[in-house]
Protein backbone atom coordinates (compact mmCIF):
# COMPACT_ATOMS: atom_id res chain seq x y z
CA UNK A 1 0.00 0.00 0.00
CA UNK A 2 1.42 3.39 -0.98
CA UNK A 3 1.45 6.35 1.45
CA UNK A 4 -1.53 8.15 -0.09
CA UNK A 5 -3.70 5.04 -0.06
CA UNK A 6 -2.94 4.70 3.64
CA UNK A 7 -3.52 8.38 4.44
CA UNK A 8 -6.65 8.70 2.32
CA UNK A 9 -8.54 6.21 4.48
CA UNK A 10 -8.90 8.74 7.31
CA UNK A 11 -9.84 11.51 4.85
CA UNK A 12 -12.56 9.30 3.38
CA UNK A 13 -13.90 8.42 6.82
CA UNK A 14 -14.22 12.08 7.84
CA UNK A 15 -15.90 13.06 4.57
CA UNK A 16 -18.19 10.04 4.90
CA UNK A 17 -19.15 11.18 8.40
CA UNK A 18 -19.84 14.67 7.07
CA UNK A 19 -22.18 13.28 4.41
CA UNK A 20 -23.81 11.08 7.04
CA UNK A 21 -24.38 14.12 9.25
CA UNK A 22 -26.23 15.88 6.41
CA UNK A 23 -28.24 12.81 5.48
CA UNK A 24 -29.26 12.25 9.10
CA UNK A 25 -30.37 15.88 9.29
CA UNK A 26 -32.47 15.48 6.17
CA UNK A 27 -33.89 12.25 7.61
CA UNK A 28 -34.88 14.15 10.77
CA UNK A 29 -36.60 16.81 8.69
CA UNK A 30 -38.47 14.18 6.68
CA UNK A 31 -39.56 12.15 9.70
CA UNK A 32 -40.63 15.14 11.79
CA UNK A 33 -41.80 17.43 8.97
CA UNK A 34 -45.04 18.30 10.78
CA UNK A 35 -42.95 20.06 13.45
CA UNK A 36 -40.32 21.59 11.16
CA UNK A 37 -40.64 25.14 9.90
CA UNK A 38 -38.70 24.87 6.66
CA UNK A 39 -36.49 27.58 5.19
CA UNK A 40 -35.13 27.00 1.70
CA UNK A 41 -31.64 28.53 2.21
CA UNK A 42 -30.82 25.89 4.84
CA UNK A 43 -31.94 23.11 2.52
CA UNK A 44 -29.96 24.70 -0.32
CA UNK A 45 -26.87 24.94 1.91
CA UNK A 46 -27.31 21.25 2.66
CA UNK A 47 -27.22 20.49 -1.06
CA UNK A 48 -24.22 22.78 -1.60
CA UNK A 49 -22.33 21.06 1.21
CA UNK A 50 -23.08 17.62 -0.22
CA UNK A 51 -21.63 18.81 -3.51
CA UNK A 52 -18.61 20.34 -1.73
CA UNK A 53 -17.90 17.08 0.11
CA UNK A 54 -18.09 14.97 -3.04
CA UNK A 55 -15.95 17.48 -4.96
CA UNK A 56 -13.37 17.53 -2.16
CA UNK A 57 -13.12 13.76 -2.17
CA UNK A 58 -12.89 13.83 -5.99
CA UNK A 59 -10.15 16.49 -5.94
CA UNK A 60 -8.13 14.67 -3.29
CA UNK A 61 -7.41 11.95 -5.82
CA UNK A 62 -4.86 14.39 -7.24
CA UNK A 63 -2.88 14.08 -4.00
CA UNK A 64 -1.97 10.48 -4.86
CA UNK A 65 0.94 11.79 -6.95
CA UNK A 66 2.43 13.59 -3.96
CA UNK A 67 5.32 11.71 -2.41
CA UNK A 68 7.37 12.34 0.69
CA UNK A 69 4.45 13.14 2.95
CA UNK A 70 5.31 14.95 6.18
CA UNK A 71 2.97 15.36 9.13
CA UNK A 72 2.23 19.07 8.60
CA UNK A 73 1.04 18.35 5.05
CA UNK A 74 -1.24 15.54 6.16
CA UNK A 75 -2.46 17.61 9.13
CA UNK A 76 -3.45 20.45 6.79
CA UNK A 77 -5.45 18.05 4.60
CA UNK A 78 -7.10 16.50 7.68
CA UNK A 79 -7.87 19.97 9.06
CA UNK A 80 -9.65 20.80 5.81
CA UNK A 81 -11.85 17.70 6.05
CA UNK A 82 -12.56 18.34 9.75
CA UNK A 83 -13.74 21.86 8.91
CA UNK A 84 -15.96 20.42 6.18
CA UNK A 85 -17.47 18.10 8.78
CA UNK A 86 -18.08 21.06 11.10
CA UNK A 87 -20.03 22.83 8.34
CA UNK A 88 -22.23 19.74 8.14
CA UNK A 89 -22.67 19.73 11.90
CA UNK A 90 -23.75 23.38 11.95
CA UNK A 91 -26.08 23.68 8.95
CA UNK A 92 -28.92 21.46 10.20
CA UNK A 93 -30.21 21.18 13.76
CA UNK A 94 -30.66 17.91 15.57
CA UNK A 95 -34.34 17.21 15.11
CA UNK A 96 -36.00 15.02 17.70
CA UNK A 97 -39.62 15.65 16.80
CA UNK A 98 -40.51 16.58 20.38
CA UNK A 99 -40.70 20.30 19.68
CA UNK A 100 -41.03 22.58 16.69
CA UNK A 101 -37.78 23.23 14.82
CA UNK A 102 -37.43 26.45 12.85
CA UNK A 103 -34.67 26.13 10.23
CA UNK A 104 -34.45 29.91 9.74
CA UNK A 105 -34.03 30.51 13.48
CA UNK A 106 -31.38 27.76 13.63
CA UNK A 107 -29.48 29.26 10.69
CA UNK A 108 -29.31 32.72 12.23
CA UNK A 109 -28.44 31.29 15.65
CA UNK A 110 -25.47 29.48 14.03
CA UNK A 111 -24.71 32.12 11.34
CA UNK A 112 -21.50 33.52 12.81
CA UNK A 113 -19.96 30.16 13.65
CA UNK A 114 -21.06 28.76 10.27
CA UNK A 115 -19.51 31.71 8.39
CA UNK A 116 -16.32 31.56 10.49
CA UNK A 117 -16.05 27.85 9.69
CA UNK A 118 -16.68 28.59 6.00
CA UNK A 119 -13.91 31.21 6.12
CA UNK A 120 -11.55 28.79 7.84
CA UNK A 121 -12.38 26.05 5.32
CA UNK A 122 -11.59 28.28 2.34
CA UNK A 123 -8.43 29.57 4.02
CA UNK A 124 -7.17 26.07 4.85
CA UNK A 125 -7.98 24.96 1.31
CA UNK A 126 -5.60 27.63 -0.03
CA UNK A 127 -3.05 26.86 2.71
CA UNK A 128 -3.16 23.19 1.69
CA UNK A 129 -1.69 24.06 -1.73
CA UNK A 130 1.01 26.19 -0.10
CA UNK A 131 1.97 23.48 2.39
CA UNK A 132 1.90 20.61 -0.12
CA UNK A 133 3.08 22.29 -3.34
CA UNK A 134 4.95 25.30 -1.94
CA UNK A 135 2.80 27.77 -3.91
CA UNK A 136 -0.62 29.34 -4.03
CA UNK A 137 -3.29 27.68 -6.17
CA UNK A 138 -3.43 28.70 -9.82
CA UNK A 139 -5.41 31.84 -10.59
CA UNK A 140 -8.84 30.42 -11.40
CA UNK A 141 -8.77 28.27 -8.27
CA UNK A 142 -7.40 31.11 -6.12
CA UNK A 143 -9.96 33.51 -7.59
CA UNK A 144 -12.82 31.25 -6.57
CA UNK A 145 -11.38 30.91 -3.06
CA UNK A 146 -11.01 34.68 -2.71
CA UNK A 147 -14.63 35.05 -3.79
CA UNK A 148 -15.73 32.53 -1.14
CA UNK A 149 -13.70 34.39 1.48
CA UNK A 150 -15.26 37.73 0.56
CA UNK A 151 -18.82 36.35 0.48
CA UNK A 152 -18.42 34.55 3.82
CA UNK A 153 -16.89 37.65 5.41
CA UNK A 154 -19.93 39.69 4.44
CA UNK A 155 -22.15 36.86 5.71
CA UNK A 156 -20.27 36.99 9.01
CA UNK A 157 -20.73 40.74 9.31
CA UNK A 158 -24.38 41.02 8.32
CA UNK A 159 -27.50 39.23 9.50
CA UNK A 160 -29.63 40.68 6.70
CA UNK A 161 -31.84 37.91 5.43
CA UNK A 162 -31.76 39.11 1.82
CA UNK A 163 -27.95 38.80 1.78
CA UNK A 164 -28.00 35.27 3.15
CA UNK A 165 -30.56 34.23 0.56
CA UNK A 166 -28.42 35.85 -2.15
CA UNK A 167 -25.28 34.21 -0.73
CA UNK A 168 -26.90 30.78 -0.81
CA UNK A 169 -28.02 31.05 -4.43
CA UNK A 170 -24.79 32.76 -5.49
CA UNK A 171 -22.56 30.12 -3.95
CA UNK A 172 -24.65 27.32 -5.43
CA UNK A 173 -24.11 28.80 -8.90
CA UNK A 174 -20.45 29.72 -8.37
CA UNK A 175 -19.54 26.36 -6.85
CA UNK A 176 -21.21 24.55 -9.74
CA UNK A 177 -19.14 26.64 -12.17
CA UNK A 178 -16.04 25.94 -10.08
CA UNK A 179 -16.55 22.20 -10.50
CA UNK A 180 -17.34 22.46 -14.21
CA UNK A 181 -14.30 24.61 -14.95
CA UNK A 182 -11.68 23.07 -12.68
CA UNK A 183 -12.76 19.60 -11.58
CA UNK A 184 -14.98 18.04 -14.23
CA UNK A 185 -12.38 15.36 -14.98
CA UNK A 186 -10.67 13.16 -12.45
CA UNK A 187 -7.02 14.18 -12.19
CA UNK A 188 -5.16 11.53 -14.06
Amino acid sequence: MDAFSYLSVLLSIILGLALTQLLQGLRGIALHRARVVSWWPVLTWTGILMLVFVQSWWAMFGLRQHTGWVFVQFFTVILHTVLLYMLAALVLPDITGKETTDLRAHYFAQRRLFMLTLLATAGVSVLKDVVIDGRLPTFPNLGFHLGYLAAATIGLLTAREWYHKFLTVGLAVVFSLYILLLFSRLAG
